[in-house]
């Protein structure tokens, strides 16, 4: 009886410990449930039709933003990590100023004398920016290049134009040559100040290549990156002009700072709405951002976004140079965690050099320049063909005659030497 009753003690024991561990596995999955569920409300990625790098698969997905366009591009690669409406023609307001300065630097020197004509002092009153500048006024060309990029001048734009080219005209074609020497497709100056103009227009893709062009250069990048400067008092005015740079995110006192940011330019006009261009630095990657036809005052928050997408989602990977010689690049920017296996390739051939592009679900996002070792093969076994040829005609041009007649005679010599010592010997 005693042990019937531990038996049946036992059995409902065991039935409660079934019951109890069998509810785990569903209480599990119904949390396992609701957190998902509140990933993805967190996660509010852009449709691809409006974000195109969303429609890339495997792609890191990214939120909209409220501004018309934008573009989040790879300085060493021209990776781009983030495309809206990228090839949208818009009104670029003072970004314009970035070409202005890169075309100056290009062609003056930091001491140049600018002196303010008619032509530059009209800018004080065309309705943008202006630093008062005063006819027969003189300025280094670096106290012009500091007064467009920190106080967005426009009547010190207009002068440096001139300067540099002898009218604001010739400037102007100036601009539209060196846009299209950098692979701009869609960008029309019309002045050096960005005021609005119909004919005036541009792209994020096109401002990304301008700004990333005028970043390598090492007095652009101070500029750009240069929250006050001061212009000393000059042969007319009376006392110092201390410029302010009101671009926020190089700014650490404003709330739209960015620390990895290492300079850029906003502008603003009816036409063209808030535009802003930068680069910033972080996880060994410069990122140029541009956004275009944003509401004032939400540019740097949107592009601060951006940057942080770009940084937080992707990162640079080497290639092994284990069975070609890398003449240079060989440097992806691809997702992160994603190997050299997860890559395609397609190579072209010119000049004794193959240029590799590498490609992520058909998106470019690196090149290489190989050497072509088998055109060095190739022309290798040409000149072993030629060697041969030549050989085959030198002996063809010269008779075996004299050969055969001079072995006959050496022979000769040798059996009459062998003759002399067997008779030698034998006396």
């Amino acid at each position: 009886m005693k042990k019937k009753r531990i038996a049946a003690a036992l059995l409902a024991l065991g039935l409660g410990t079934v019951t109890v561990f069998s509810q785990i596995p569903a209480f599990a999955a119904e949390e396992t449930s609701d957190n998902t569920a509140a990933a993805a409300q967190q996660v509010q990625t852009a449709d691809p039709s409006v974000v195109a790098t969303n429609g890339i698969e495997g792609w890191p997905q990214a939120s909209d933003i409220s501004s018309t366009a934008a573009i989040v591009m790879e300085t060493s690669t021209n990776t781009v990590l983030y495309s809206k409406n990228a090839d949208q023609a818009l009104y670029p307001a003072s970004a314009v100023k970035v070409m202005t300065c890169l075309l100056a630097l290009e062609n003056s020197n930091p001491d140049d004398q600018v002196t303010m004509t008619a032509t530059g002092v009209s800018g004080v009153t065309d309705g943008g920016a202006n630093i008062s500048a005063q006819l027969d006024e003189v300025f280094t060309m670096e106290q012009c290049l500091y007064a467009i990029m920190v106080a967005s001048a426009n009547d010190i734009a207009l002068q440096v134009a001139e300067h540099i080219s002898g009218s604001v005209d010739a400037f102007v074609q100036a601009m539209n040559t060196r846009a299209q020497e950098l692979g701009c497709t869609d960008t029309v100056f019309t002045n050096p100040t960005g005021l609005p103009d119909e004919n005036q227009h541009t792209t994020a893709r096109d401002m990304a290549l301008i700004m990333e062009t005028a970043m390598e250069n090492d007095t652009f990048r101070t500029i750009a990156a240069t929250t006050s400067y001061t212009i000393p008092a000059t042969n007319v005015s009376g006392g110092d002009r201390v410029l302010t740079n009101n671009f926020t995110m190089i700014n650490n006192t404003s709330d739209g700072y960015y620390d990895a940011c290492i300079g850029g330019k906003e502008g603003y006009t009816e036409a063209s709405g808030s535009t802003l261009v930068c680069e910033a630095s972080k996880n060994n990657m410069k990122l140029v951002c541009v956004v275009l036809h944003g509401a004032s005052g939400a540019t740097d928050n949107e592009a601060i976004t951006l940057l942080n997408y770009g940084f937080d989602n992707f990162s640079p990977l080497t290639i092994a140079d284990n069975d070609f010689n890398r003449l240079s690049g060989g440097t992806v920017i691809v997702p992160n965690g994603t190997g050299e296996d997860g890559l395609t390739t397609e190579d072209t051939s010119s000049d004794g050099q193959i240029m590799r592009q590498y490609y992520f679900s058909k998106t470019p996002v690196g090149t290489a320049v190989l050497e072509d070792t088998q055109q060095e093969t190739d022309d290798a076994a040409i000149t072993g063909q030629k060697n041969m040829e030549a050989a085959k005609a030198f002996s063809a041009s010269h008779t075996d005659v004299p050969y055969y007649i001079i072995g006959a005679i050496g022979a000769a010599f040798l059996l009459f030497f062998l003759f002399l010592m067997i008779r030698v010997i034998k006396s």
